[in-house]
C-alpha cells in the first residue's frame, strides 16, 4: 500500500530538494525585475512558488536566500521552521492549523535569514507551499555548513547540530 507521502510526491511530480524533503515549482511570474540591485545583480521572476514536502524522517537542513519566503501549510503534521537571523536571533515558529497551540498558517521567513524545518509529529509528513519574491533562483541558494554556522552561532550548537550535516 502506498503512503499519502509517496502519494503527493507521485500525483505532485515531485522531486528531492537540495536541503531535503521534496518540491515541485507550480508558479514562475513571467514579469522580472532586471537585476537592477546589489542583492540581484541579474534579472529574477517577480515571483515563484512550490510545493514542499517533508516527511517527519527527512531534514530539511539550514540553509538561506535572497528573498523573502512566505510559508503555507497545506495538509498533514505541523512543523517547526528554526530560524537564526542576521543579528544571531534564534526563534522556532509553529506552522499548522491549529491555533490553540501557537500554530500560524502562514509565516514569513525574511531574507537572508538561515532556517530550517523539522515535522512535529512522528510518522507523519508536511505539504506546504512556498511563495517567494523577488522569485526563487538557486544562484540566491546557500546551504548552511555546520563549522562555519558553529563559529558564527556557537550558541545555537544543539539546533545547527540537528539542520546541518556532519563536517567529513
Amino acid at each position: 500500500m502506498i503512503s499519502r507521502k509517496e502519494e503527493l510526491i507521485s500525483k505532485l511530480s515531485m522531486q528531492p530538494h537540495p536541503e531535503g524533503g521534496f518540491y515541485a515549482e507550480t508558479y514562475r511570474s513571467e514579469g522580472a525585475h532586471q537585476g537592477e540591485s546589489e542583492q540581484f545583480p541579474n534579472a529574477r521572476n517577480f515571483k515563484t512558488g512550490i510545493y514542499y514536502l517533508l516527511g517527519s524522517g527527512d531534514t530539511s537542513h539550514f540553509h538561506r536566500i535572497k528573498s523573502d519566503e512566505m510559508w503555507h501549510h497545506y495538509e498533514g503534521s505541523s512543523i517547526t521552521i528554526h530560524m537564526i537571523h542576521q543579528d544571531g536571533l534564534y526563534r522556532a515558529v509553529y506552522l499548522g492549523k491549529n491555533f490553540d497551540s501557537q500554530q500560524l498558517p502562514q509565516l514569513v521567513v525574511p531574507a537572508n535569514t538561515w532556517f530550517g524545518v523539522t515535522v512535529d509529529d512522528e510518522n507523519s509528513y508536511a505539504l506546504c507551499g512556498c511563495t517567494v519574491s523577488p522569485g526563487f533562483d538557486f544562484r540566491d541558494f546557500e546551504m548552511a555548513g555546520r563549522y562555519q554556522m558553529l563559529q558564527a552561532f556557537p550558541e545555537h550548537e544543539a539546533i545547527i547540530k540537528k539542520l546541518t550535516k556532519p563536517v567529513l
